[in-house]
């Protein structure tokens, strides 16, 4: 899927949606601190994706990725320092903001798809990053990632 429609701006519930995700939230987090169903937030997430012309498959750390990028939510903050990453590592990071797919990633980052996981894993570390979705945060206060995320092509199969 190429991106280049615009995106389609936010309604205040699926901004307050979308805040919640790119706080790190998971649905089911989201559910139960807004007493939403998690029927009503798996189908906010779901409009939350089209608007942003996301892969129907695509993973959080993906869709927040593009909410910073399209500026629908508040910019990240943090006082964590800047690590210094290699230009590997870079293009890793950029890879997992972009798709989900691990062959995607592989392809995107340059790597063997069997080195996905460990380069991976590295870069948490790194970055302190607990998870994917919070390395996307955390890059996004650090200015790492871009403001526009790249026209993507995914395959939108799910690890």
């Amino acid at each position: 899927m190429t991106t280049s429609a615009p995106i389609t701006p936010l309604t205040p519930t699926l901004q307050r949606v979308a805040q919640h995700l790119a706080d790190g939230l998971t649905p089911h987090e989201i559910a139960t601190e807004t007493e939403l169903s998690a029927v009503t937030v798996r189908q906010y997430v779901r409009d939350i994706r089209e608007s942003l012309h996301c892969p129907p498959r695509c993973k959080p750390p993906v869709i927040v990725h593009r909410l910073f990028a399209a500026q629908q939510v508040a910019p990240p903050t943090t006082d964590r320092p800047t690590p210094k990453l290699s230009p590997e590592q870079q293009l890793l990071l950029q890879a997992v903001a972009e798709h989900s797919n691990p062959h995607d990633i592989a392809v995107a980052a340059k790597i063997a798809p069997a080195d996905v996981r460990a380069a991976h894993d590295e870069l948490l570390d790194k970055t302190g990053a607990a998870n994917t979705t919070q390395l996307v945060v955390l890059a996004h206060a650090w200015g790492l990632l871009g403001t526009r995320p790249a026209a993507t092509t995914e395959s939108g199969a799910s690890q």
